[in-house]
């Protein structure tokens, strides 16, 4: 027994070492492999760092600020506004034409059949009330009588020259007071709930003409049988007789009035990157800021979001700010 002891004993002091060798090794290994698995964890959090820092970037867009003297405003036509609160108006945009009021019209024939012995006024002339237009001879009687105006206005058309005689409805003046003047518009079916009597309209007749502003004062009670439309009347201020009868004209008639947090022009939108852009004055120039759009009409929309109250923007003219933040991504604008 004692000698079976010893050599157990022996043959154990001689594994030891190879065993222990071995169990060193496989903590090495697991050692070697959970590092290995750390650095990859902190390579992969990296990653997700660098990736959520590349989205918060391209969520940001364009960084940079276009910087832009007074000067250079001016020269460019870049108009400022802060923004702030404003009604929405909602409309319905009516086509018409322009015509001559009845009562500011005249038709001038002379009296009695004679010979025409001296014409005062022209087409295009202007003439009083009472004011002497031509002399004709009488046939009958063989003197002499006037042609007076019955109106003050322009004469617009005239068939009378001298030495003509005259003898039927044929000849004389066509006389118009064009200081005011009436725009008829169609008004459709669908359109009638909407249209009524001291409705707002605004009447346009091109990109180079002016606008005027007025209210709707007629509404025909019934419709045309042929067009299936309602007559709506609107009287336009024409003293400076910029608007010219036969006139081919829109009316966009206010349906409803909303009031509205931040209200900007339309003017004042840019697109960069499929996305709606507004400029906003920054300390370092102009910074192009994404908007979200809400109601809009014609003219102006409704800001959701990325432009606050108080701050100024480019209202008109952004498109030169956008022409310099682009180069200056070249390197060759003014941006920051």
């Amino acid at each position: 027994m004692l000698k079976l002891s010893k050599i157990f004993i022996v043959l154990f002091i001689l594994t030891a070492p190879l065993l222990y060798g071995c169990a060193t090794e496989d903590e090495k290994g697991q050692t070697a492999e959970q590092a290995q698995q750390h650095d990859e964890g902190e390579n992969h959090n990296e990653g997700d760092n660098h990736d959520g820092e590349k989205g918060h970037e391209e969520e940001e867009g364009h960084n940079e600020n276009v910087v832009m003297s007074d000067q250079e405003l001016k020269e460019f036509k870049v108009q400022l506004k802060t923004a702030g609160p404003g009604e929405l108006e909602t409309h319905v945009t009516l086509a018409g034409e322009l015509v001559i009021p009845p009562a500011n019209l005249a038709h001038i024939r002379p009296r009695f059949s004679g010979i025409v012995k001296k014409v005062y006024k022209n087409i295009g002339d202007h003439v009083k009330k009472g004011e002497t237009l031509a002399i004709i001879e009488s046939n009958e009687s063989l003197t002499d009588y006037k042609i007076l105006s019955l109106i003050s206005g322009t004469v617009i058309e005239m068939h009378l020259t001298q030495g003509e005689v005259v003898e039927d409805g044929s000849h004389g003046f066509t006389i118009a007071n064009l200081k005011t003047i009436w725009a008829y518009f169609k008004v459709y079916q669908k359109d009638l709930p909407y249209v009524k009597k001291g409705s707002r309209v605004t009447i346009r007749a091109g990109r180079d003409m002016p606008e005027a502003r007025s209210v709707i004062d007629y509404i025909s009670p019934v419709m045309d049988e042929e067009t299936r439309t309602a007559n709506a009347r609107v009287v336009i201020d024409n003293r400076n007789e910029i608007w010219k009868p036969g006139l081919f004209v829109n009316g966009e008639v206010t349906t409803s009035t909303q009031k509205v947090d931040i209200l900007i022009p339309k003017t004042a939108i840019e697109e960069i990157d499929g996305k709606p852009v507004v400029f906003v004055k920054t300390d370092e120039g102009f910074a192009p800021r994404v908007i979200s759009i809400g109601r809009k009409n014609t003219v102006n929309v409704e800001v959701v979001s990325g432009l606050k109250p108080g701050e100024v923007y480019v209202s008109h003219g952004g498109f030169t700010l956008k022409a310099e933040l682009q180069k200056s991504e070249f390197g060759e604008g003014h941006g920051h």
